[in-house]
């Protein structure tokens, strides 16, 4: 199997069997996502919705949070992973907006990584998630994932998956299949022990394939 049939089997199934694929983190304003992102770093959508909602009523805007104390942040998140670096983050990110964006979450890459707590991976979300654009976030699951069954040939950094990624998936599908890959991670191709036996694209995978010793082509 060539990694064109591979890729084409693995989208097709998707498409069909995973029609709406959206991101996990709860979420009304494009501030309330990157603010969330932020959190997510290292830590679970899970606990970041729970400490969310508060946070998000006491400061609902760029603005109020830009005039938070890091320690008053501290209290809302201290139970997500590195509460004080992502307390400095949020409070510094909230203060950007408002001095260079007009409070407003910026479209474009370069803007984003500006920002306090923002990467790469991070920026991406938000331009895929809430702009639509062809942006491929590459988190730890995306990363494995890839890897595992076949998309990316042993890669050894994010960036190098989301070229290979970005090569072969159509654009327009781009934002739909970072939410295909995380989900996929997530609940069947787990990190200690893939559900082979519940995953409908074990036919196009190369870790099934090694498995098995065999290629598996039909789909379940």
């Amino acid at each position: 199997m060539n990694i064109n049939e591979r890729y084409k089997g693995i989208i097709d199934w998707f498409s069909v069997n995973m029609p709406i694929a959206e991101t996990e983190l709860h979420y009304e304003t494009p501030f309330q996502l990157l603010i969330a992102v932020i959190l997510s770093a290292q830590c679970t959508d899970k606990r970041v919705n729970i400490v969310t909602p508060p946070l998000f009523a006491d400061y609902p805007t760029p603005e109020a949070l830009a005039e938070a104390s890091t320690d008053a942040v501290f209290e809302y998140i201290k139970s997500v992973t590195f509460p004080n670096n992502k307390a400095k983050a949020l409070v510094g990110a909230a203060k950007m907006l408002v001095e260079k964006h007009g409070g407003e979450v910026p479209d474009n890459f370069d803007a984003l990584v500006k920002l306090p707590g923002v990467g790469r991976k991070t920026a991406n979300v938000i331009l895929s998630v809430i702009f639509g654009q062809a942006a491929m976030a590459v988190d730890t699951h995306v990363f494995r994932v890839s890897n595992r069954i076949g998309l990316t040939n042993n890669s050894k950094t994010p960036l190098e998956t989301e070229k290979k990624l970005m090569k072969y998936i159509p654009k327009e599908l781009v934002p739909k299949a970072h939410h295909w890959l995380i989900l996929h991670g997530r609940y069947v191709c787990t990190a200690r022990k893939p559900k082979c036996e519940e995953c409908g694209i074990s036919g196009f995978c190369r870790y099934y394939e090694k498995k098995s010793g065999k290629i598996a082509l039909d789909l379940k």
